[in-house]
């Protein structure tokens, strides 16, 4: 944490998404300092990309998709340097809602003056052609359907805030049903108690439920469930199918979210009767 320690204080909420960033932040500083013997030169540099990409897609989902954090968070963690800025801006563009880095559109980095074949449909390549960016690994990240499930192959291709959503939904589950049975064991236990007053026995009958509460009561595992995974990657089959299957409706209306909370805050500069260039719509423009 001591990057986020050295950029100030951070704003209320952080702590939500903070746990993950310093998982992602400790991963990718033990990428830069593992060797690099047995690889391609390039693909010592595909770990950067690839938590590059999924630590941006983390902070852009949380703020976008799910609302889990506030836009002083969300500006907080642009202005730190902690998501790629110009990675999600490109992610608000129709076409480019998977993007995995902004190296695969410069045509500067390609022969020809070329993209990525990363950056080529699905539909628009042969049945037997071999999709990788030997700059990023990536391995494919077109939108539109028929697209790759996990553009990476791995964990770093998997959506973090989807996976964080979930488990809280499900902690929250579990939460919901201890409650519920711990009041109805409260409710059985008390009518037994009467019952046992009425026949004489509630002394004797109250002891044994307080001897059978510390031997069993209170277990976190007593349901049959086990403990919240400590890792923010996916673990079960469940999880790494998340938000994998077809993402193109839901990057695009992802997107738009992003368009319009920033399309609202640009159109209130402009008064009723004005326009964007400045001036009276109705004056009158010199011929060239």
């Amino acid at each position: 944490m001591s990057r986020f320690v050295r950029k100030g204080k951070p704003p209320t909420g952080f702590d939500y998404i903070a746990p993950t960033l310093s998982m992602l932040e400790n991963e990718l500083r033990d990428k830069v300092s593992e060797g690099h013997e047995g690889k391609r030169k390039t693909e010592s540099m595909w770990p950067i990309h690839q938590i590059n990409w999924q630590r941006s897609r983390y902070v852009y989902d949380m703020y976008f998709k799910y609302n889990k954090i506030s836009k002083e968070v969300y500006d907080y963690c642009i202005q730190n340097k902690l998501a790629d800025a110009a990675l999600i801006a490109k992610w608000k563009k129709p076409g480019y809602e998977r993007l995995c880095s902004t190296y695969v559109i410069n045509t500067k980095n390609y022969k020809f003056g070329t993209v990525s074949i990363c950056r080529v449909p699905k539909h628009a390549l042969g049945p037997d052609t071999v999709v990788e960016d030997p700059f990023t690994g990536c391995l494919g990240c077109a939108s539109g359907p028929g697209g790759q499930r996990n553009i990476f192959g791995n964990k770093y291709g998997q959506y973090l805030a989807a996976i964080q959503v979930a488990r809280d939904e499900e902690r929250g589950r579990r939460d919901a049903a201890k409650l519920t049975k711990a009041a109805k064991d409260a409710e059985e236990r008390a009518a037994e108690a009467a019952a046992s007053a009425a026949s004489g026995g509630g002394q004797k009958r109250a002891a044994e439920d307080e001897d059978t509460d510390e031997e069993g009561g209170g277990g976190s595992d007593s349901d049959g469930e086990g403990p919240m995974p400590a890792t923010p990657w996916a673990v079960t089959d469940a999880e790494r199918a998340m938000e994998t299957a077809d993402t193109s409706e839901a990057d695009q209306a992802a997107a738009q979210a992003a368009g319009s909370k920033y399309a609202a805050a640009g159109s209130s500069k402009y008064a009723a009767g004005a326009t964007p260039g400045g001036g009276d719509s109705d004056a009158k423009r010199p011929r060239y």
